[in-house]
């Protein structure tokens, strides 16, 4: 466990005693373990690279505090600058996963440019234009398990259809967080933004973007927005769970490109 403010992270490492440093990132309510069953750990094909995976604060079985401050992007992102000093001092490391993932990568990234490598966003979040609606379902989120429960909670999220790239994969409604927590954690969500257009544009660390379609929370608009702000960027957008299977691939090819 990794010592923080307010938290303290659960993490592992595995691969070779040396190598270049990959760091596998998780989605909201989610956490390192469950990223494998969603198909959204993306090391499967990496060759020679040691893997850091680390549940974000309050996740899984890292702790938190039912503060929704503690669960902003920028603060996820001087977590993630944190443990990286810890395990990985002065090292340039490569980055990848979805959702909460995605945006943390970014922030930090801006944060400290030259600690990255590269960036894999899978799934890009809404953001900018396409926040503000999120915003409101992560509130009605926060009170509906206040009020009702974690399970009116799991309830509604069985109501919705996955996207089609997930079709073939086991669908992991209960959140990897608590009931305690929970709350915040979506208020915290609610409360978060990437930085602005501008300064996203200013990011020079090679980008690689993968994304699917028809999944509202993670709109395909985010990622064509982000690989219009970098000329250099590579997209993907998955349609099928053959498309999504490419993923490890794609992503091993991507950072064996910037391998330093």
């Amino acid at each position: 466990m990794f010592q923080t403010t307010g938290a303290k992270l659960a993490y592992e490492v595995e691969g070779p005693d040396s190598g270049p440093l990959f760091v596998q990132m998780h989605g909201l309510t989610s956490s390192a373990w469950r990223e494998h069953r969603a198909g959204l750990d993306v090391t499967g094909q990496l060759d020679g690279f040691r893997v850091l995976r680390f549940d974000s604060r309050g996740h899984g079985s890292s702790t938190g505090r039912a503060v929704p401050e503690d669960y902003l992007w920028s603060q996820l992102a001087e977590d993630l600058l944190e443990l990286l000093d810890a395990i990985a001092p002065g090292e340039q490391v490569h980055t990848g996963g979805p959702s909460m993932g995605a945006a943390t990568q970014i922030c930090a990234a801006l944060k400290d440019p030259q600690r990255f490598a590269s960036l894999s966003l899978l799934v890009p979040p809404t953001a900018w234009a396409t926040r503000s609606a999120q915003t409101d379902q992560y509130l009605r989120s926060a009170e509906l398990v206040e009020d009702h429960g974690i399970g009116a909670f799991v309830r509604m999220g069985e109501s919705m259809l996955p996207p089609p790239a997930l079709a073939d994969r086991p669908r992991e409604r209960v959140p990897a967080v608590s009931q305690e927590l929970l709350p915040s954690i979506l208020r915290g969500a609610a409360m978060t933004d990437l930085p602005s257009v501008e300064d996203v544009a200013q990011l020079e660390v090679p980008i690689q973007i993968l994304a699917w379609v028809d999944d509202h929370a993670h709109p395909v608009s985010t990622a064509e927005k982000l690989n219009r702000l970098h000329a250099e960027s590579q997209l993907s957008i998955a349609e099928t769970p053959e498309d999504l299977a490419t993923w490890p691939t794609r992503v091993a090819t991507f950072v064996e490109r910037h391998r330093r």
